[in-house]
Protein backbone atom coordinates (compact mmCIF):
# COMPACT_ATOMS: atom_id res chain seq x y z
CA UNK A 1 0.00 0.00 0.00
CA UNK A 2 2.81 2.38 0.86
CA UNK A 3 4.49 1.81 -2.49
CA UNK A 4 1.25 2.42 -4.33
CA UNK A 5 1.09 5.97 -2.98
CA UNK A 6 4.59 6.80 -4.13
CA UNK A 7 4.92 8.99 -7.18
CA UNK A 8 6.51 7.16 -10.10
CA UNK A 9 9.75 8.98 -11.06
CA UNK A 10 10.01 10.29 -14.57
CA UNK A 11 12.81 9.07 -16.83
CA UNK A 12 15.60 11.65 -17.34
CA UNK A 13 14.45 12.71 -20.78
CA UNK A 14 11.02 13.72 -19.43
CA UNK A 15 12.22 15.98 -16.61
CA UNK A 16 11.76 19.47 -17.97
CA UNK A 17 12.46 21.55 -14.88
CA UNK A 18 10.91 24.93 -14.01
CA UNK A 19 9.36 27.27 -16.53
CA UNK A 20 12.21 29.28 -18.07
CA UNK A 21 12.52 33.02 -17.56
CA UNK A 22 11.98 35.44 -20.40
CA UNK A 23 13.89 38.45 -21.72
CA UNK A 24 17.61 38.95 -21.11
CA UNK A 25 17.52 36.74 -18.02
CA UNK A 26 15.94 33.97 -20.04
CA UNK A 27 18.60 34.33 -22.76
CA UNK A 28 21.46 33.85 -20.31
CA UNK A 29 19.50 31.11 -18.59
CA UNK A 30 19.69 29.05 -21.76
CA UNK A 31 23.45 28.77 -21.26
CA UNK A 32 23.12 27.57 -17.66
CA UNK A 33 20.60 24.84 -18.43
CA UNK A 34 23.43 22.28 -18.30
CA UNK A 35 24.51 23.39 -14.83
CA UNK A 36 22.69 20.48 -13.21
CA UNK A 37 23.41 17.99 -15.97
CA UNK A 38 24.29 14.42 -15.03
CA UNK A 39 27.94 13.43 -14.72
CA UNK A 40 27.54 11.05 -17.65
CA UNK A 41 26.61 13.90 -19.98
CA UNK A 42 29.84 15.75 -19.18
CA UNK A 43 31.78 12.51 -19.59
CA UNK A 44 30.13 12.08 -22.99
CA UNK A 45 31.54 15.48 -23.99
CA UNK A 46 35.05 14.37 -22.90
CA UNK A 47 34.78 11.14 -24.89
CA UNK A 48 33.59 13.06 -27.93
CA UNK A 49 36.67 15.30 -27.74
CA UNK A 50 39.17 12.43 -27.45
CA UNK A 51 37.53 10.30 -30.12
CA UNK A 52 37.32 13.19 -32.56
CA UNK A 53 40.94 14.32 -32.08
CA UNK A 54 42.17 10.80 -32.89
CA UNK A 55 39.78 10.49 -35.83
CA UNK A 56 40.53 13.95 -37.26
CA UNK A 57 44.31 13.56 -37.14
CA UNK A 58 43.91 10.28 -39.03
CA UNK A 59 41.47 11.82 -41.49
CA UNK A 60 43.79 14.70 -42.39
CA UNK A 61 46.66 12.28 -42.87
CA UNK A 62 44.88 9.52 -44.80
CA UNK A 63 45.09 10.80 -48.42
CA UNK A 64 48.67 12.05 -48.08
CA UNK A 65 49.69 8.72 -46.49
CA UNK A 66 48.05 6.72 -49.28
CA UNK A 67 49.94 8.70 -51.94
CA UNK A 68 53.31 9.34 -50.28
CA UNK A 69 53.80 6.15 -48.25
CA UNK A 70 51.80 3.57 -50.19
CA UNK A 71 52.31 5.00 -53.70
CA UNK A 72 48.69 5.53 -54.81
CA UNK A 73 47.82 8.22 -57.39
CA UNK A 74 45.46 11.14 -56.67
CA UNK A 75 42.63 9.25 -58.32
CA UNK A 76 43.31 5.95 -56.53
CA UNK A 77 43.84 7.60 -53.13
CA UNK A 78 40.63 9.60 -53.51
CA UNK A 79 38.67 6.52 -54.56
CA UNK A 80 40.04 4.40 -51.69
CA UNK A 81 39.03 7.03 -49.16
CA UNK A 82 35.83 8.32 -50.78
CA UNK A 83 34.48 5.04 -52.13
CA UNK A 84 36.12 2.59 -49.73
CA UNK A 85 37.19 3.49 -46.22
CA UNK A 86 34.91 6.46 -45.55
CA UNK A 87 31.66 4.96 -46.92
CA UNK A 88 32.44 1.69 -45.13
CA UNK A 89 32.65 3.63 -41.90
CA UNK A 90 29.24 5.21 -42.56
CA UNK A 91 27.65 1.87 -43.47
CA UNK A 92 29.00 0.30 -40.29
CA UNK A 93 27.71 3.35 -38.38
CA UNK A 94 24.19 2.63 -39.62
CA UNK A 95 24.49 -0.95 -38.41
CA UNK A 96 26.15 0.11 -35.16
CA UNK A 97 23.14 2.22 -34.22
CA UNK A 98 20.92 -0.82 -33.91
CA UNK A 99 23.74 -2.80 -32.29
CA UNK A 100 24.03 -0.09 -29.63
CA UNK A 101 20.29 -0.19 -29.00
CA UNK A 102 20.63 -3.95 -28.58
CA UNK A 103 23.68 -4.35 -26.31
CA UNK A 104 24.01 -0.94 -24.63
CA UNK A 105 26.30 2.07 -24.74
CA UNK A 106 29.23 0.98 -22.61
CA UNK A 107 29.79 -2.39 -24.28
CA UNK A 108 29.70 -0.77 -27.72
CA UNK A 109 32.16 1.90 -26.57
CA UNK A 110 34.67 -0.70 -25.37
CA UNK A 111 34.35 -2.80 -28.50
CA UNK A 112 34.87 0.16 -30.83
CA UNK A 113 37.92 1.53 -29.02
CA UNK A 114 39.55 -1.91 -28.85
CA UNK A 115 39.17 -2.39 -32.62
CA UNK A 116 40.52 1.12 -33.31
CA UNK A 117 43.55 0.50 -31.12
CA UNK A 118 44.53 -2.65 -33.01
CA UNK A 119 43.85 -1.07 -36.42
CA UNK A 120 45.89 2.07 -35.69
CA UNK A 121 48.78 -0.11 -34.48
CA UNK A 122 48.86 -1.89 -37.84
CA UNK A 123 48.84 1.43 -39.73
CA UNK A 124 51.79 2.63 -37.65
CA UNK A 125 54.12 -0.31 -38.22
CA UNK A 126 53.63 -1.32 -41.86
CA UNK A 127 53.39 0.17 -45.36
CA UNK A 128 52.52 -3.05 -47.18
CA UNK A 129 49.40 -1.95 -49.11
CA UNK A 130 47.28 -5.12 -48.93
CA UNK A 131 48.11 -5.73 -45.27
CA UNK A 132 47.49 -2.21 -44.07
CA UNK A 133 44.24 -1.88 -46.03
CA UNK A 134 42.87 -5.23 -44.87
CA UNK A 135 44.08 -5.23 -41.26
CA UNK A 136 44.29 -1.50 -40.58
CA UNK A 137 42.02 0.71 -42.66
CA UNK A 138 38.97 -1.60 -42.83
CA UNK A 139 38.93 -2.50 -39.10
CA UNK A 140 39.45 1.17 -38.27
CA UNK A 141 36.26 1.98 -40.20
CA UNK A 142 34.39 -0.56 -38.08
CA UNK A 143 35.85 0.70 -34.81
CA UNK A 144 35.17 4.36 -35.56
CA UNK A 145 31.63 3.47 -36.60
CA UNK A 146 30.89 1.80 -33.29
CA UNK A 147 31.59 5.02 -31.39
CA UNK A 148 29.48 7.34 -33.54
CA UNK A 149 25.84 6.52 -32.66
CA UNK A 150 26.82 5.82 -29.06
CA UNK A 151 27.77 9.46 -28.51
CA UNK A 152 24.51 10.74 -30.02
CA UNK A 153 22.42 8.27 -28.05
CA UNK A 154 24.29 9.15 -24.84
CA UNK A 155 23.65 12.86 -25.41
CA UNK A 156 19.94 12.19 -25.82
CA UNK A 157 19.67 9.76 -22.88
CA UNK A 158 21.74 11.73 -20.38
CA UNK A 159 20.06 15.10 -21.08
CA UNK A 160 16.58 16.28 -20.12
CA UNK A 161 14.10 17.75 -22.59
CA UNK A 162 15.04 21.26 -21.44
CA UNK A 163 18.73 20.47 -21.96
CA UNK A 164 18.34 18.76 -25.35
CA UNK A 165 19.03 21.63 -27.78
CA UNK A 166 21.92 23.01 -25.77
CA UNK A 167 23.39 19.52 -25.27
CA UNK A 168 23.49 18.87 -29.01
CA UNK A 169 24.98 22.32 -29.59
CA UNK A 170 27.68 21.61 -26.99
CA UNK A 171 28.45 18.15 -28.39
CA UNK A 172 28.94 19.78 -31.78
CA UNK A 173 31.10 22.50 -30.23
CA UNK A 174 33.22 19.84 -28.48
CA UNK A 175 33.69 18.07 -31.80
CA UNK A 176 35.10 21.28 -33.21
CA UNK A 177 37.42 21.72 -30.23
CA UNK A 178 38.75 18.30 -31.18
CA UNK A 179 39.03 19.38 -34.80
CA UNK A 180 40.93 22.48 -33.64
CA UNK A 181 43.39 20.42 -31.60
CA UNK A 182 43.87 17.99 -34.50
CA UNK A 183 44.70 20.84 -36.90
CA UNK A 184 47.48 22.13 -34.65
CA UNK A 185 48.80 18.60 -34.08
CA UNK A 186 48.81 17.94 -37.84
CA UNK A 187 50.80 21.10 -38.67
CA UNK A 188 53.14 20.68 -35.68
CA UNK A 189 54.15 17.09 -36.48
CA UNK A 190 54.58 17.85 -40.20
CA UNK A 191 56.71 20.94 -39.49
CA UNK A 192 58.81 19.38 -36.72
CA UNK A 193 59.02 15.90 -38.32
CA UNK A 194 61.25 14.43 -35.57
CA UNK A 195 63.59 11.64 -36.66
CA UNK A 196 63.84 8.59 -34.41
CA UNK A 197 64.18 4.84 -34.68
CA UNK A 198 62.56 2.07 -32.63
CA UNK A 199 64.37 -1.31 -32.96
CA UNK A 200 65.43 -0.36 -36.47
CA UNK A 201 61.97 0.92 -37.44
CA UNK A 202 61.98 4.59 -38.53
CA UNK A 203 58.40 5.86 -38.98
CA UNK A 204 57.48 8.27 -41.77
CA UNK A 205 55.89 11.65 -41.07
CA UNK A 206 52.45 10.20 -41.65
CA UNK A 207 53.09 7.18 -39.45
CA UNK A 208 54.10 9.59 -36.68
CA UNK A 209 50.73 11.27 -37.03
CA UNK A 210 49.06 7.86 -36.74
CA UNK A 211 51.13 7.25 -33.58
CA UNK A 212 49.59 10.37 -32.04
CA UNK A 213 46.10 9.06 -32.87
CA UNK A 214 47.01 5.70 -31.34
CA UNK A 215 48.16 7.32 -28.08
CA UNK A 216 44.88 9.26 -27.81
CA UNK A 217 42.88 6.09 -28.51
CA UNK A 218 44.56 4.34 -25.58
CA UNK A 219 43.63 7.22 -23.26
CA UNK A 220 39.94 6.70 -24.12
CA UNK A 221 39.82 3.33 -22.30
CA UNK A 222 39.93 4.70 -18.72
CA UNK A 223 37.48 7.47 -19.68
CA UNK A 224 34.88 4.85 -20.70
CA UNK A 225 35.40 3.05 -17.38
CA UNK A 226 33.83 5.95 -15.46
CA UNK A 227 30.52 5.61 -17.30
CA UNK A 228 28.06 4.06 -14.86
CA UNK A 229 26.53 0.73 -15.67
CA UNK A 230 23.12 2.35 -15.20
CA UNK A 231 23.25 3.77 -18.72
CA UNK A 232 21.57 0.56 -19.88
CA UNK A 233 18.41 1.21 -17.83
CA UNK A 234 16.33 1.77 -20.97
CA UNK A 235 17.94 -1.07 -22.87
CA UNK A 236 17.28 -4.79 -23.11
CA UNK A 237 19.07 -6.68 -20.37
CA UNK A 238 21.30 -9.56 -21.28
CA UNK A 239 21.72 -12.45 -18.86
CA UNK A 240 24.74 -14.55 -19.71
CA UNK A 241 25.43 -15.82 -16.20
CA UNK A 242 26.49 -19.45 -16.11
CA UNK A 243 27.08 -19.68 -19.86
CA UNK A 244 30.84 -19.28 -19.69
CA UNK A 245 32.85 -16.70 -21.60
CA UNK A 246 32.49 -18.18 -25.09
CA UNK A 247 28.83 -19.06 -24.62
CA UNK A 248 28.02 -15.63 -23.23
CA UNK A 249 29.74 -13.83 -26.06
CA UNK A 250 28.06 -16.01 -28.69
CA UNK A 251 24.65 -15.50 -27.08
CA UNK A 252 25.12 -11.73 -27.03
CA UNK A 253 26.24 -11.65 -30.66
CA UNK A 254 23.35 -13.85 -31.80
CA UNK A 255 20.70 -11.86 -29.91
CA UNK A 256 22.24 -8.57 -31.05
CA UNK A 257 22.04 -9.69 -34.68
CA UNK A 258 18.35 -10.56 -34.26
CA UNK A 259 17.66 -7.22 -32.54
CA UNK A 260 19.54 -5.34 -35.26
CA UNK A 261 17.49 -6.92 -38.04
CA UNK A 262 14.25 -6.35 -36.14
CA UNK A 263 15.03 -2.69 -35.44
CA UNK A 264 15.95 -1.93 -39.04
CA UNK A 265 12.80 -3.63 -40.29
CA UNK A 266 10.86 -1.40 -37.94
CA UNK A 267 12.62 1.70 -39.26
CA UNK A 268 11.93 0.79 -42.88
CA UNK A 269 8.27 0.17 -42.09
CA UNK A 270 7.65 3.60 -40.56
CA UNK A 271 5.70 6.03 -42.74
CA UNK A 272 8.10 8.96 -42.46
CA UNK A 273 11.23 6.92 -43.13
CA UNK A 274 11.47 7.71 -46.88
CA UNK A 275 11.07 11.45 -46.26
CA UNK A 276 13.70 11.43 -43.55
CA UNK A 277 15.99 9.50 -45.86
CA UNK A 278 15.65 12.12 -48.62
CA UNK A 279 16.37 14.87 -46.09
CA UNK A 280 19.63 13.22 -45.09
CA UNK A 281 20.65 12.55 -48.69
CA UNK A 282 20.33 16.24 -49.59
CA UNK A 283 22.42 17.21 -46.56
CA UNK A 284 25.15 14.98 -48.01
CA UNK A 285 25.99 17.65 -50.59
CA UNK A 286 26.91 20.02 -47.76
CA UNK A 287 28.89 17.33 -45.98
CA UNK A 288 30.96 16.81 -49.15
CA UNK A 289 32.31 20.35 -48.73
CA UNK A 290 33.10 19.69 -45.09
CA UNK A 291 34.89 16.44 -45.96
CA UNK A 292 37.04 17.92 -48.73
CA UNK A 293 38.88 19.94 -46.06
CA UNK A 294 40.43 16.63 -44.97
CA UNK A 295 40.52 14.70 -48.25
CA UNK A 296 41.33 17.43 -50.81
CA UNK A 297 42.56 20.53 -49.04
CA UNK A 298 45.90 19.13 -47.77
CA UNK A 299 47.02 18.34 -51.34
CA UNK A 300 45.55 21.61 -52.63
CA UNK A 301 47.56 23.46 -49.98
CA UNK A 302 50.83 21.71 -50.79
CA UNK A 303 50.44 22.34 -54.54
CA UNK A 304 48.96 25.85 -54.64
CA UNK A 305 50.13 27.45 -51.40
CA UNK A 306 53.50 25.68 -51.02
CA UNK A 307 54.88 22.40 -49.67
CA UNK A 308 53.83 21.76 -46.07
CA UNK A 309 51.62 24.84 -46.07
CA UNK A 310 49.93 25.29 -42.66
CA UNK A 311 46.65 23.82 -43.89
CA UNK A 312 45.73 22.55 -40.44
CA UNK A 313 45.97 25.97 -38.86
CA UNK A 314 44.18 27.52 -41.83
CA UNK A 315 41.33 24.98 -41.59
CA UNK A 316 41.14 25.74 -37.87
CA UNK A 317 39.47 29.03 -38.73
CA UNK A 318 36.35 26.92 -39.07
CA UNK A 319 36.68 25.61 -35.53
CA UNK A 320 37.51 29.03 -34.07
CA UNK A 321 34.21 30.32 -35.49
CA UNK A 322 32.18 27.23 -34.59
CA UNK A 323 33.28 26.87 -30.96
CA UNK A 324 31.90 30.18 -29.62
CA UNK A 325 29.10 30.60 -32.16
CA UNK A 326 27.34 27.22 -32.01
CA UNK A 327 26.09 27.61 -28.41
CA UNK A 328 24.94 31.17 -29.16
CA UNK A 329 23.09 30.15 -32.31
CA UNK A 330 21.69 27.13 -30.46
CA UNK A 331 20.37 29.34 -27.66
CA UNK A 332 18.85 31.91 -30.02
CA UNK A 333 17.23 29.42 -32.42
CA UNK A 334 16.21 26.50 -30.21
CA UNK A 335 12.51 27.39 -30.46
CA UNK A 336 12.65 27.21 -34.26
CA UNK A 337 12.16 23.97 -36.15
CA UNK A 338 15.39 22.27 -37.21
CA UNK A 339 14.26 22.00 -40.85
CA UNK A 340 14.13 25.75 -41.46
CA UNK A 341 17.47 26.29 -39.76
CA UNK A 342 19.05 23.66 -42.02
CA UNK A 343 17.82 25.49 -45.14
CA UNK A 344 19.17 28.82 -43.90
CA UNK A 345 22.51 27.33 -42.92
CA UNK A 346 22.86 25.49 -46.23
CA UNK A 347 22.32 28.68 -48.23
CA UNK A 348 24.99 30.50 -46.22
CA UNK A 349 27.42 27.59 -46.72
CA UNK A 350 26.95 27.70 -50.49
CA UNK A 351 27.77 31.44 -50.53
CA UNK A 352 30.98 30.74 -48.62
CA UNK A 353 32.23 28.02 -50.99
CA UNK A 354 31.56 30.26 -54.00
CA UNK A 355 34.23 32.69 -52.75
CA UNK A 356 36.89 30.11 -53.65
CA UNK A 357 35.66 30.07 -57.28
CA UNK A 358 36.33 33.79 -57.76
CA UNK A 359 39.49 35.06 -59.55
CA UNK A 360 42.46 35.18 -57.10
CA UNK A 361 43.56 38.53 -58.60
CA UNK A 362 40.54 40.13 -56.94
CA UNK A 363 42.09 39.41 -53.54
CA UNK A 364 45.69 40.55 -54.11
CA UNK A 365 45.08 43.92 -52.45
CA UNK A 366 43.43 42.18 -49.48
CA UNK A 367 46.49 39.93 -49.14
CA UNK A 368 48.72 43.02 -49.07
CA UNK A 369 46.57 44.83 -46.51
CA UNK A 370 47.28 44.93 -42.79
CA UNK A 371 44.70 42.24 -42.11
CA UNK A 372 46.17 40.01 -44.82
CA UNK A 373 49.67 40.47 -43.42
CA UNK A 374 48.44 39.63 -39.93
CA UNK A 375 46.71 36.48 -41.19
CA UNK A 376 49.78 35.29 -43.10
CA UNK A 377 52.66 36.40 -40.90
CA UNK A 378 51.19 36.41 -37.38
CA UNK A 379 48.50 33.73 -37.38
CA UNK A 380 49.91 31.31 -39.99
CA UNK A 381 53.60 32.06 -39.40
CA UNK A 382 54.40 32.54 -43.10
CA UNK A 383 57.35 34.38 -44.59
CA UNK A 384 57.34 36.69 -47.63
CA UNK A 385 54.41 37.41 -49.94
CA UNK A 386 50.98 36.16 -48.90
CA UNK A 387 49.17 34.17 -51.58
CA UNK A 388 45.63 35.48 -52.31
CA UNK A 389 44.20 32.02 -51.71
CA UNK A 390 45.05 32.39 -48.02
CA UNK A 391 42.67 35.37 -47.87
CA UNK A 392 40.07 33.62 -50.01
CA UNK A 393 40.22 30.49 -47.86
CA UNK A 394 39.87 32.52 -44.67
CA UNK A 395 36.79 34.34 -46.01
CA UNK A 396 35.30 31.11 -47.30
CA UNK A 397 35.76 29.38 -43.97
CA UNK A 398 34.30 32.29 -42.01
CA UNK A 399 31.11 32.41 -44.10
CA UNK A 400 30.83 28.62 -44.33
CA UNK A 401 31.26 28.29 -40.57
CA UNK A 402 28.40 30.69 -39.86
CA UNK A 403 26.14 28.57 -42.05
CA UNK A 404 27.41 25.41 -40.40
CA UNK A 405 26.42 26.77 -36.97
CA UNK A 406 22.83 26.99 -38.18
CA UNK A 407 22.47 23.70 -39.99
CA UNK A 408 24.85 21.02 -38.76
CA UNK A 409 23.89 20.60 -35.07
CA UNK A 410 20.23 20.71 -36.08
CA UNK A 411 20.67 17.74 -38.42
CA UNK A 412 21.64 15.57 -35.45
CA UNK A 413 18.89 17.06 -33.31
CA UNK A 414 16.36 16.41 -36.09
CA UNK A 415 17.23 12.73 -36.02
CA UNK A 416 17.01 12.57 -32.23
CA UNK A 417 13.79 14.60 -32.04
CA UNK A 418 11.83 12.25 -34.29
CA UNK A 419 13.26 9.05 -32.80
CA UNK A 420 10.76 6.74 -31.04
CA UNK A 421 11.76 5.79 -27.50
CA UNK A 422 14.28 2.95 -27.50
CA UNK A 423 15.52 3.75 -31.02
CA UNK A 424 17.64 6.83 -30.26
CA UNK A 425 20.88 5.24 -31.47
CA UNK A 426 19.23 3.88 -34.61
CA UNK A 427 17.95 7.28 -35.64
CA UNK A 428 21.18 8.90 -34.50
CA UNK A 429 23.01 6.59 -36.86
CA UNK A 430 20.70 7.66 -39.72
CA UNK A 431 21.90 11.23 -39.18
CA UNK A 432 25.24 10.07 -40.58
CA UNK A 433 23.75 9.14 -43.93
CA UNK A 434 24.75 12.62 -45.23
CA UNK A 435 28.35 11.64 -44.63
CA UNK A 436 27.87 8.58 -46.83
CA UNK A 437 26.63 10.77 -49.70
CA UNK A 438 29.36 13.32 -49.04
CA UNK A 439 32.07 10.67 -49.03
CA UNK A 440 30.83 9.16 -52.28
CA UNK A 441 30.96 12.62 -53.85
CA UNK A 442 34.43 13.28 -52.44
CA UNK A 443 35.54 9.95 -53.91
CA UNK A 444 35.50 11.63 -57.32
CA UNK A 445 37.54 14.56 -56.00
CA UNK A 446 40.78 12.75 -56.86
CA UNK A 447 39.94 13.09 -60.55
CA UNK A 448 38.86 16.72 -60.09
CA UNK A 449 42.06 17.47 -58.19
CA UNK A 450 44.22 15.76 -60.83
CA UNK A 451 42.41 17.65 -63.63
CA UNK A 452 42.50 21.16 -62.18
CA UNK A 453 45.26 21.08 -59.52
CA UNK A 454 47.71 18.37 -60.73
CA UNK A 455 51.01 17.72 -58.99
CA UNK A 456 52.77 18.77 -62.19
CA UNK A 457 51.51 21.07 -64.97
CA UNK A 458 49.12 24.04 -65.27
CA UNK A 459 46.55 24.52 -62.51
CA UNK A 460 43.06 26.07 -62.48
CA UNK A 461 41.93 25.75 -58.87
CA UNK A 462 39.02 28.19 -59.28
CA UNK A 463 37.26 25.66 -61.55
CA UNK A 464 37.66 22.93 -58.96
CA UNK A 465 36.06 25.14 -56.35
CA UNK A 466 33.24 26.11 -58.71
CA UNK A 467 32.31 22.42 -58.96
CA UNK A 468 32.31 22.17 -55.17
CA UNK A 469 30.14 25.30 -54.87
CA UNK A 470 27.56 23.96 -57.32
CA UNK A 471 27.44 20.70 -55.37
CA UNK A 472 26.81 22.62 -52.13
CA UNK A 473 23.86 24.46 -53.71
CA UNK A 474 21.96 21.19 -54.21
CA UNK A 475 21.14 20.95 -50.49
CA UNK A 476 19.27 24.23 -49.83
CA UNK A 477 17.58 24.16 -53.24
CA UNK A 478 16.44 20.55 -52.77
CA UNK A 479 15.18 21.17 -49.24
CA UNK A 480 13.08 24.08 -50.48
CA UNK A 481 11.71 22.28 -53.54
CA UNK A 482 10.78 19.11 -51.60
CA UNK A 483 9.80 20.87 -48.38
CA UNK A 484 6.16 19.73 -48.22
CA UNK A 485 7.18 16.13 -48.83
CA UNK A 486 10.18 15.93 -46.50
CA UNK A 487 9.14 17.81 -43.37
CA UNK A 488 7.88 15.74 -40.46
CA UNK A 489 6.75 16.86 -36.98
CA UNK A 490 9.56 17.42 -34.49
CA UNK A 491 9.06 16.59 -30.82
CA UNK A 492 8.94 19.77 -28.80
CA UNK A 493 8.51 21.99 -31.87
CA UNK A 494 5.50 23.64 -33.43
CA UNK A 495 3.60 21.34 -35.84
CA UNK A 496 4.53 21.61 -39.49
CA UNK A 497 1.99 22.92 -41.98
Amino acid sequence: MGDANKETPLPPEEIVGPVPATGLLGFFGKFTVLRDARRELWLTFVLKFLIYVAYSVTNKTMVLWLSKDLGFSDQAAGALVGWGWAPAMTVFTLLAGSLTDAIGLKRTFYLGVAICTVARSVMVVTTTPWLVLLCGVLPLAIGEALGTPVLLAATRIYSTTAQRSMSFSVIYMVMNVGYLAAGYIFDFVRRLDPRFSILGFEPTTHQKLFMVSLAIEIVIFPAIYFLRRGEDEHRKKKDVAGMGLVGGVWSTVRESAVDTVRLFKRLAGQSAFARILLFFLLIGFLKAIFLQMDYVFPKFGDRVLGFRAPVGKLANINAWIIIPLVPIVGALTQRFAAYGMVILGGAICFAGVFIMALPPLWFVSAAESGLGQWLGHSYLGLQGTIHPYYIMTALYLIVFSVGECFYSPRVYEYAAAIAPQGQEASYGALAYLPFLVGKLLVGSAGWILAAFVPEQGPRRPELMWLIFALAASVAPIGLIVFRRYIRVPEAGREPVD
